[in-house]
């Protein structure tokens, strides 16, 4: 297995406070790698340090097998790596493509390599159609692209998506977001990403939640609602004094909101066999699937073991 990141007991402090607080995860080369946490948490430091922007205190980092802070690697990982901030580093008077060739340009690639970059970010990203117009000019979603495409136009191992669809419309995000996983999946790059929409982070390979400057959990989107989240499902009872009758008889606890009655259930088998008990007592039913959102809320509010 090769490792596109490596980290070891990563520290940052200022002054009494400590940011991280001595973190160790390592991302596979090629895969998706999902950075997970609430605001505060220390994702956006620890992305910093790993994209030599910031000073780490402490511990051992290696991206693309360069060591961080050692001799001349931080120029090779700042070649070899792709960065998409929340704040645009574009220039909103120029156009997409002056603002994405001058990028390239600071990469000293050639004339012929960059014009091929450029198609190569322009058919994934669709600027075809706004590559013309001043960045300024842009809607939020349409600024997003332009901001992805100079992340990659020098064709990067690791591109570091920090919160990129944060802001943007569903249909846009969801644009957005096929283009990052088409790139990732055809072209073998690794992408390291925060979010805080739990459905981008269920399809990465893997998860890390960050509390308060350490990990609290980490594993498979399937592994963590395995331990964190459970399905349940939600009754609407013919006669709400029978159902709850039934559920008490039964010692199944159970919650109620506007005479929909919400039950935990261990799979889809157990599902269905409580309802054959009480199917003369249901009026219509729904199983609901425990999601990242569940895993996610169940950290926040009680802490998980990393």
């Amino acid at each position: 297995m090769t490792f596109a990141i490596q980290v070891e007991n990563l520290c940052k402090q200022y002054g009494d406070q400590q940011a991280v607080k001595g973190i160790s995860f390592t991302v596979e080369q090629g895969s998706l790698f999902a950075f997970l946490g609430a605001n505060g948490a220390g994702k956006s430091t620890t992305i910093e340090i790993l994209c030599t922007l910031l000073k780490k205190s402490s511990g051992t980092v290696k991206v693309n097998g360069y060591t961080l802070d050692a001799s001349n690697d931080n120029a090779e990982i700042r070649k070899s790596i792709g960065v998409v901030f929340q704040q645009s580093l574009l220039d909103e008077r120029l156009t997409v493509r002056e603002n994405i060739i001058h990028r390239g340009k600071t990469y000293g690639l050639s004339k012929q390599q960059l014009n091929e970059n450029y198609q190569f970010v322009s058919t994934y990203l669709h600027l075809a159609d706004i590559e013309k117009r001043k960045y300024g000019t842009l809607s939020g979603g349409q600024k997003r692209r332009a901001d992805i495409a100079r992340a990659l136009i020098h064709r990067p191992k690791i591109l570091f998506l920090d919160e990129p669809t944060t802001g943007l419309d569903p249909q846009t995000r969801q644009f957005v977001w096929q283009a990052i996983k088409q790139l990732q999946l055809e072209t073998n790059m690794t992408v390291f990403l925060t979010t805080h929409y739990m459905e981008e982070a269920a399809v990465a390979h893997q998860v890390i939640v960050l509390k308060e400057g350490a990990i609290v959990a980490e594993g498979t989107p399937d592994a963590l609602k395995t331990k964190y989240a459970y399905d349940s499902m939600a009754i609407v009872f013919h006669n709400n004094s029978e159902g709850i009758q039934w559920l008490e008889e039964n010692a199944i606890s159970y919650t109620e909101n506007l005479g929909i009655f919400s039950i935990r259930v261990e799979s889809t088998l157990h599902a269905l066999t409580l309802l054959k008990k009480a199917e003369s007592l249901i009026a219509s039913f729904e199983v609901i699937k425990g999601t990242m959102d569940d895993v996610f809320l169940h950290i926040m509010s009680e802490g998980g073991v990393a």
